[in-house]
């Protein structure tokens, strides 16, 4: 018999167990390993259209002033969250996408879309003593040591290093402030319009936000570079300091271990954010991207692995099956 999408679908739904939560009962979400999956249809079109901005995330034809859209959708503990068709920019799911709040490392996406955007990936960025300072998730390189932007976006990309983040900002645009400059322009540019960011790693500072909308917007451009959903999909990568000493860094999204469908993005996380996660999925031709912002760590993965399927397989279309 062939294995097919709705079998797929079938085998990730999620579990739900009785646990005892702090001594009280309680409910935990669970979901399933993700089954293998049947080889999918080669496509005739193009994975990737020539990139546009126009159009993308807008609200669908009479879904304009939901609080939820659709109603039928399986649903996130996200405050904020919205998914999008990664082709077309089309809005296939949104819960209070325009809220204003602070999108912790997930706005490291948009500053590494300016550094692969500007190239030259092989330029040498030398690590001054205030690179250093940044905290808490750290590369752990020293004053004096140089590295190439492309191991730096690597550190920033998979692990989430807030030092690679300001040492690659400020050797690209000669400051922080420089740099935070010319991300509002960037966004502003992709129809970020509601975001304010002021530092290139997503730390908490007063003035910095986006929302879920907007981000979706920012991570539809990412997702459409070919050198940064290389390094997104990423489980781990070997960073090797200018000492010679090795290091191992895993990434901080768990979902790209669960299957390769899953295809990166970002994960963020500060006490003022609560958890963030951008991440994408790919499947016989479908690309969707998920933005949930707000949430908790207990939900946060099941209920991407859970949506972004469910965006995959929207409209009932079957997934070609083995025989």
């Amino acid at each position: 018999m062939g294995l097919s999408w709705r079998f797929v679908c079938i085998c990730l739904v999620e579990l739900t167990v009785a646990a005892s939560m702090s001594g009280a009962g309680g409910t935990v979400r669970r979901a399933l390993p993700v089954q293998p999956l049947p080889a999918p249809q080669p496509s005739a079109s193009p994975t990737f259209p020539l990139f546009r901005t126009s159009g993308v995330a807008d609200d669908p034809a009479g879904a304009a002033g939901a609080s939820i859209y659709p109603a039928d959708a399986p649903q996130t503990a996200a405050n904020s969250a919205i998914m999008i068709d990664a082709k077309s920019g089309a809005v296939l799911y949104m819960k209070s996408p325009d809220v204003r709040r602070p999108v912790a490392s997930t706005q490291k996406l948009l500053t590494a879309l300016i550094l692969v955007q500007d190239g030259n990936l092989d330029a040498a960025n030398r690590v001054i003593p205030s690179d250093c300072q940044v905290e808490p998730t750290k590369l752990g390189f020293r004053p004096g040591d140089i590295y190439t932007k492309r191991q730096l976006l690597a550190a920033l990309l998979v692990h989430s290093c807030n030092d690679a983040a300001v040492c690659l900002a400020r050797n690209e645009a000669g400051s922080l402030s420089a740099f935070a400059e010319r991300m509002n322009s960037k966004a502003f540019s992709l129809g970020a319009t509601e975001s304010h960011f002021v530092n290139p790693n997503g730390l908490p500072v007063p003035g910095q936000y986006s929302t879920a909308r907007n981000m979706a917007r920012i991570a539809f451009a990412a997702y459409h570079e070919p050198v940064l959903r290389q390094y997104m999909r990423l489980t781990g990568f070997n960073f090797t300091y200018a000492s010679g000493r090795h290091r191992y860094f895993e990434a901080t999204n768990r979902l790209i271990a669960r299957s390769p469908m899953f295809t990166g993005m970002k994960t963020g996380f500060t006490e003022a954010s609560g958890r963030c996660l951008v991440s994408s999925a790919s499947y016989g031709g479908h690309d969707v991207i998920l933005v949930q912002l707000g949430g908790t760590l207990h939900f946060l993965f099941d209920d991407a692995q859970r949506m972004l399927i469910w965006g995959l397989d929207r409209d009932g279309r079957a997934v070609a099956s083995r025989e």
